[in-house]
C-alpha cells in the first residue's frame, strides 16, 4: 500500500447529511448526459459542496478530493488556486469545496480540526486525509497515486482489518 494513504477506518454512515442534491448539483466536474455542454453552459471545474449534498457525492464511483477551508484561513486561500488548478488538468475526479465556517455539521462530524483539510475518497472509502495547504506538485502526485490504487486491494485489506478487530 502506498505511505500517505491508507483506508480510514472512520465510517461514512455516521455521517447525517441527506442524500436529496440531484445528478446534475452533485458532480459538476463530470460532462452532462449527453457528453457535451449546451449551448452557453459553463462547467465549473470544482463544486461548492453542502451538506445536502456531501453523503451523494463522496460515496459515488470514482475519485472525489474535498478541500475544507475558510474566508478568513491565509494557507486555504494559497492552495485554492493550487486545487482549482488541479481540477482543470483532472475533469473526469469531482474536486469538492467545503465551506466550515458555513457547514459546521459536516466539518464536525469529520472532526475537522485544521485547515486546509484535504481529504480523497474513491469508490464510496475515504482513502486519505490530511490538514494544510500541498504544493501543486505533491498534489498532482497523490492525484497520481490514487488513481493507481487498486481497490480491490483496498477492499480486501479493509474487510481484513474488520475481521481482526472482530475477533479482538
Amino acid at each position: 500500500m502506498l505511505g500517505l494513504l491508507a483506508p480510514s477506518s472512520r465510517r461514512l454512515s455516521s455521517i447525517d447529511c441527506s442524500a436529496t442534491a440531484r445528478r446534475g448539483n452533485s458532480c459538476l466536474a463530470r460532462l452532462v448526459e449527453d457528453g457535451a455542454p449546451e449551448q452557453g453552459e459553463q462547467l465549473m471545474a470544482t463544486i461548492d459542496l453542502t451538506s445536502d449534498q456531501f453523503q451523494q457525492t463522496v460515496t459515488a464511483d470514482g475519485i472525489v478530493l474535498v478541500d475544507f477551508w475558510a474566508e478568513w484561513c491565509g494557507p486555504c486561500k494559497s492552495f485554492g488556486p493550487i486545487f482549482e488548478a488541479a481540477s482543470e488538468k483532472d475533469p473526469e475526479i469531482t474536486f469538492a469545496k467545503i465551506d466550515t465556517e458555513a457547514q459546521h455539521e459536516i466539518a464536525g462530524a469529520l472532526e475537522i480540526r485544521s485547515i486546509p483539510t484535504l481529504m480523497i475518497f474513491r469508490d464510496g472509502i475515504q482513502i486519505f486525509s490530511q490538514p494544510g495547504a500541498l504544493p501543486g506538485h505533491a498534489l498532482d502526485d497523490l492525484i497520481g497515486q490514487v488513481k493507481a490504487l487498486d481497490m480491490d486491494e483496498v477492499r480486501a485489506e479493509m474487510a481484513k482489518e474488520a475481521a481482526s478487530s472482530d475477533t479482538d
